[in-house]
């Protein structure tokens, strides 16, 4: 069953900003030539996250405050107090609960993904970051 890796980069800015991949994921899937299967994005960071969400400023807006409301920056985080100059424990825990991978099937070529769905990278640290993603696509 053929494999294709592919790597890529982004540049994120934190603080919970989301960037939208759902066009390089279907670049990426024409490049492979690959027709049915699986196509697997992972993150290669614990202060990020990918997931599928309607992406529309509403909802961005929406899920950054739920984040700020369920896991809040705050300094007296373990991770923070047990190592001098940090202060990104919240979003270590953010990344912990919303994951480092999605995988999505591939039917004729296409994700199916549903009408509203798009594939972000959201980006929970308290800096500037360059994030690595590998996107692996298996099938026939």
């Amino acid at each position: 069953m053929p494999v294709s890796t592919h790597t890529l980069q982004a540049d994120m800015k934190g603080d919970s900003q989301m960037e939208n991949l759902t066009e390089s994921m279907k670049a990426i899937l024409s490049k492979s030539g690959i027709a049915n299967g699986t196509l697997t994005l992972f993150v290669k960071h614990t202060t990020a996250s990918v997931m599928i969400i309607e992406d529309e400023p509403g909802i961005r807006a929406d899920t950054q405050h739920y984040w700020n409301a369920t896991i809040p920056p705050k300094k007296d985080w373990q991770h923070n107090t047990r190592n001098p100059g940090e202060d990104n424990g919240h979003s270590h825990l953010r990344g912990q609960l919303q994951g480092p991978s999605i995988t999505i099937p591939i039917v004729q070529g296409a994700l199916t993904l549903g009408t509203w769905q798009q594939i972000v990278l959201i980006d929970f640290d308290t800096r500037a970051r360059t994030r690595d993603l590998v996107v692996q696509i298996i099938g026939e």
